[in-house]
């Protein structure tokens, strides 16, 4: 899955003129911890988060920052974006990293796309069983494999796979495995395979 299949694309976004109190009102009403901050065109040229806002309050408290009013006077530059075809556990790993809630996904021209968060990644964890179980009948046995799904084992409870029957090889076996283990929602995978061809190196 795809920082595509998750990003959303509605996103409020304000430009570098834009008030201080109105952006925070935005972020407030509708429960955001930060706003992309675009040009007229759409080109991401900064962020301003809930950080933003904490560090100007210290500073303004202690006397260490003039007047501010527009959110381009305090906007984060040098933003941590990624794009639409990245792998989710990329962006996911950029998160981590970088102690971030949330990415812009910007196009090969910096123009904002969507936001991806970490809720958005979030929601990978709730796919339900019968929509992995058909991924992995349809999608890996079926398209990847070659293998006639109902030649096989295939159940899903609580997002642990059980997979049982014979295949080709070992190596067809532990192809399948691995894929299973990458699929989204899936927590683990418990096999039962055999094999009915041993592989060269056995």
């Amino acid at each position: 899955m795809n920082v595509v299949d998750l990003m959303t694309t509605e996103v409020i976004a304000v430009s570098r003129d834009t008030g201080l109190r109105e952006a925070a009102r935005l972020m407030f009403r509708n429960r955001v911890s930060g706003l992309p901050i675009t040009e007229q065109d759409g080109t991401l040229i900064g962020i301003i988060t809930e950080a933003d806002f904490l560090r100007l309050e210290v500073e303004r408290q202690e006397g260490a920052r003039d007047q501010v009013v527009t959110v381009g006077e305090v906007m984060s530059i040098g933003v941590v974006t990624v794009r639409p075809e990245m792998e989710i556990y990329e962006a996911a790993k950029i998160m981590v990293v970088q102690e971030v809630k949330r990415l812009p996904v910007v196009d090969d021209d910096n123009r904002l796309l969507g936001v991806i968060s970490r809720a958005d990644i979030v929601s990978i964890f709730t796919r339900p069983d019968d929509v992995i179980e058909d991924e992995i009948r349809e999608d890996l046995l079926r398209r990847v494999l070659f293998i006639d799904p109902d030649d096989l084992g295939v159940s899903v409870t609580n997002g642990v796979v059980a997979l049982s029957g014979e295949v080709g090889t070992r190596a067809e076996a532990s192809m399948l495995e691995e894929l299973t283990n990458r699929l989204d929602g899936v927590f683990g995978v418990e096999t039962k395979l055999t094999w009915l061809h041993a592989d060269v190196d056995d």
